[in-house]
């Protein structure tokens, strides 16, 4: 080979790789990815780790865990997207709680509600067994006579002394008298004796009666400060007597007096209850006045129509 030849082999060489380096980087300029669009994917990363935080904040709020909500809303260590130890979740131990105080019923407006040493804890317990007495004669079946009394959590005791046995309910115990406003209001008057639910009557609703004075005395209280008819001019002396029943907030101030002895009544919620203790035979019952702020009379159960003012 001359040396001409060799000059255009070396320079055909020459020419070939020239050219191949021109198309292999074409190719590389064709084949070359376009540049990340590092915007978009930074606010699509922003708004699916807010969601997904959200998402587990909810559930943190179901199951009282705030470490764990801490974890997971600050476990970002300065990159875009939730940290692995962000990611792994533990569970977390809620902060005890103390217990709730046991539940019953509302104390009376007065300790003087209370008597003959009978504390609200045995007037409390006594109420829980009257509710259950009812429940277990009625056989926990509510009907349109009867829709049950409810819970002792929604009634206030406003009466707790003790009983007289007579010829018709022999044998010595507690009264216990309890009300309350909601759904109905409602007023239950039980008897107790020997710690067990022996008697009791409720009243459900309003006595309100049409021409009713701004006093009003439980149509059913009677009980509680009379014994027998069996026993009529024989009862046993001396006897704890209570009366009780509503009045209208322009009554500032009640007195009951029976056999011959007046009692200042105490105002509890729109109820009034008074109590003493008897040493005579009577055939008369409590009279009751009721007085305003300036101790004006506006009620006399003298002229209370609808009172009884005599004794069965």
């Amino acid at each position: 080979m001359n040396e001409e030849q060799k000059q255009q082999g070396t320079g055909s060489s020459g020419d070939f790789e020239e050219q191949l380096r021109e198309l292999l980087a074409e190719d590389a300029n064709t084949v070359r990815p376009s540049p990340v669009p590092y915007p978009a994917i930074r606010r699509q990363g922003t708004v699916e780790r807010r969601r997904w935080v959200a998402a587990a904040g909810a559930v943190v709020t179901l199951a009282a865990m705030p470490v764990g909500a801490y974890a997971l809303a600050g476990g970002d260590t300065g990159g875009d997207t939730p940290s692995a130890s962000a990611m792994q979740r533990t569970s977390a131990t809620p902060t005890p709680t103390p217990s709730a105080s046991p539940s019953g019923p509302a104390r009376p407006a007065t300790e003087g509600q209370l008597l003959d040493g009978i504390t609200f804890g045995q007037a409390a317990d006594g109420l829980e067994k009257c509710l259950a007495f009812d429940q277990s004669h009625t056989h926990g079946q509510a009907d349109k006579f009867h829709t049950g009394l409810g819970t002792a959590e929604a009634y206030r005791i406003i009466l707790a002394m003790n009983s007289t046995g007579d010829s018709n309910a022999p044998g010595n115990g507690m009264y216990v008298v309890a009300v309350k406003e909601q759904p109905k209001q409602t007023r239950l008057i039980c008897n107790l004796k020997d710690g067990e639910a022996q008697g009791l009557n409720t009243s459900v609703g309003s006595d309100d009666l049409p021409g009713a004075g701004s006093v009003m005395a439980d149509i059913n209280g009677g009980k509680l400060y009379q014994q027998s008819v069996l026993d009529r001019g024989n009862w046993k002396l001396p006897f704890r007597w209570g009366v009780i029943g509503t009045v209208e907030p322009s009554v500032a101030r009640v007195t009951v007096s029976y056999g011959g002895v007046t009692s200042q009544a105490a105002l509890d919620h729109g109820w009034f209850v008074a109590s003493g203790v008897l040493n005579q035979q009577v055939t008369v019952a409590p009279r009751i006045k009721g007085y305003d702020a300036d101790s004006k009379l506006v009620y006399n159960s003298d002229e209370d129509k609808y009172y009884e003012k005599r004794l069965p």
